[in-house]
């Protein structure tokens, strides 16, 4: 019987920046969960925070594919009776471009405390502006 590997102590976390710019949204999404996962480090424990913090630049310019774009549709609920509110692809693109991105990630990591707690290192910006400019950052493209 083979033995799980656990790291012991505290992984080394970098920052990484990405740029969303003419990027497919699906791709660009499994690219953000593997990195804020760890799977792109030799090491890779599942379960243990090992990954790095993602900042994604550029949201408003990401592309999907033209059945996405007419057909996508993004519920929430305000948790009252009758609550359900229904924003189409194109309406969040233009009013909310970080939710597209953090909404694709967040279907990609578990579905637990884990994955919410891996969701607080994403930081999405629908320009090519960010205020985490002190963070040293390597880019991925």
């Amino acid at each position: 019987m083979e033995k799980t590997y656990v790291i012991k102590g505290q992984p080394e976390t970098n920052w990484v920046l990405i740029d969303a710019k003419d990027q497919t949204l699906g791709r660009l999404a499994t690219k953000i969960a593997a990195t804020l996962m760890g799977k792109h480090k030799p090491d890779f424990t599942p379960g243990v925070t090992m990954g790095d913090s993602v900042i994604v630049i550029n949201a408003s310019a990401v592309k999907a594919n033209s059945t996405r774009v007419k057909e996508k549709i993004y519920y929430r609920h305000s948790n009252y009776p009758g609550g359900l509110k229904a924003v189409s692809y194109p309406d969040q693109l233009a009013n909310h471009p970080d939710r597209i991105i953090k909404s694709a990630v967040k279907g990609m990591l578990p579905h637990n405390r884990y994955g919410r707690k891996l969701m607080g290192q994403l930081r999405v910006f629908a320009g090519s502006e960010h205020p985490h400019k002190g963070q040293t950052h390597k880019k991925i493209d």
